[in-house]
């Protein structure tokens, strides 16, 4: 999630819509204001627990925005601190982080939460997967329309994983690249 330019902002806004952005060093001026003037108003926390790993999160919005440049849309502060521990051979790494965000909801906290984590999932399902599974990243292809059918072949190929109930999309890709056989079986070819 990437802070969305202000122009973008307007845009948004003007369309009745609305935009969750993250602060990083790309808007310093911003992200300081942020950081200097939040004081939490409401709070909600969440736990999630899987794959060697627990990650406890305190979400804390702010709607006060005293001190704050002016940003098109903007109605809500967000704070997230992240602890994850994470087990590997007998040992617990802990490592914590606090994140900002703005945005143009006026939503309660766990509202913003369920949101943002929302963002992660597709983040974790489609764009990871395409980034370093496919190797998407990697590619050397810069020639239109070859990075357009490329892009589409692999939305195509995690389609079809997911049709056939994989869960691991890198399991999926190593199974298929066994032989012809399996790939006869997904496009159902006698």
């Amino acid at each position: 999630m990437l802070l969305i330019p202000k122009k973008t902002c307007q845009l948004i806004v003007e369309s009745e819509n609305n935009y969750i952005g993250a602060l990083k060093g790309n808007q310093s001026g911003l992200f300081k204001d942020v950081k200097n003037n939040f004081i939490p108003e409401f709070t909600c926390h969440q736990i999630s627990k899987g794959h060697g790993r627990v990650e406890k999160r305190q979400v804390s919005i702010c709607q006060t925005l005293d001190g704050i440049r002016s940003w098109s849309g903007l109605n809500t502060l967000i704070q997230i601190k992240s602890e994850r521990q994470v087990f590997t051979h007998n040992v617990i790494e802990v490592t914590t982080q606090t994140r900002y965000y703005i945005s143009s909801l006026s939503e309660n906290a766990q509202e913003i939460a369920e949101r943002i984590r929302g963002y992660w999932g597709v983040e974790n399902k489609v764009h990871y997967v395409r980034d370093v599974t496919q190797g998407e990243n990697g590619s050397r292809i810069r020639t239109t329309p070859l990075t357009q059918i490329f892009a589409l072949a692999r939305n195509f190929t995690l389609n079809l994983y997911r049709t056939n109930m994989f869960e691991n999309m890198s399991q999926a890709q190593r199974l298929c690249s066994f032989g012809l056989d399996t790939l006869k079986q997904l496009f159902r070819i006698k």
